[in-house]
């Protein structure tokens, strides 16, 4: 699935024609990075491999004053249709992506089990740092979301607050580990 897809496809179809640095900005004023995978420097990128299927094309090229020339995109009837799609699949399909700490945590260093419960606690420290960072931001922008948007941002919370309760039972559970951990060891 791609986020950034459905952001330019859906932009352009719902706004009507727009250059890459029209599309930069209404990224940068929705704050697409806060609450999606997108980062506003992928755009240029993206709108390529868009044109270059076909899914975009170039209506025109514009200059304003001193600003160098720009390709204005329009959504083609093929960008419509995949738009439709991508639109189907995104509400529909479920993400969890690995998290490489699981793995590193089936894998500890036997001569650093000392280390592991500061290393969880800082984990730990940080997510809630975020979390808290994610809700104030929250409140700061939040007069200038859609309801959409609000309920998406608030989503982010929710799984902040998911992980963190599951590093908590981590930690209650990390006696146990590191029992485990020099059992085999022996």
């Amino acid at each position: 699935m791609s986020s950034i897809r459905i952001f330019i496809l859906g932009a352009l179809d719902a706004r009507g024609e727009m250059h890459g640095h029209q599309l930069r900005l209404l990224a940068e004023e929705e704050h697409i990075d806060q609450w999606t995978d997108i980062t506003v420097g992928a755009l240029y990128g993206a709108i390529k491999r868009l044109a270059t299927e076909g899914l975009i094309e170039e209506r025109r090229v514009e200059r304003e004053g001193s600003f160098p020339e720009r390709q204005v995109w329009g959504i083609t009837a093929e960008g419509r249709e995949a738009l439709g799609v991508l639109r189907h699949r995104g509400l529909r399909q479920i993400v969890h992506k690995p998290d490489p700490f699981d793995l590193a945590m089936t894998r500890l260093d036997p001569n650093k089990l000392d280390d592991v419960e500061a290393i969880l606690l800082t984990r730990l420290s940080s997510l809630r740092a975020e979390l808290l960072d994610s809700q104030t931001h929250l409140q700061t922008i939040k007069q200038y979301l859609t309801v959409a948007e609000q309920v998406v941002m608030n989503h982010k919370a929710h799984r902040l607050a998911a992980d963190i309760a599951w590093h908590e039972e981590l930690l209650g559970q990390l006696p146990e580990i590191i029992a485990d951990e020099l059992s085999r060891r022996d």
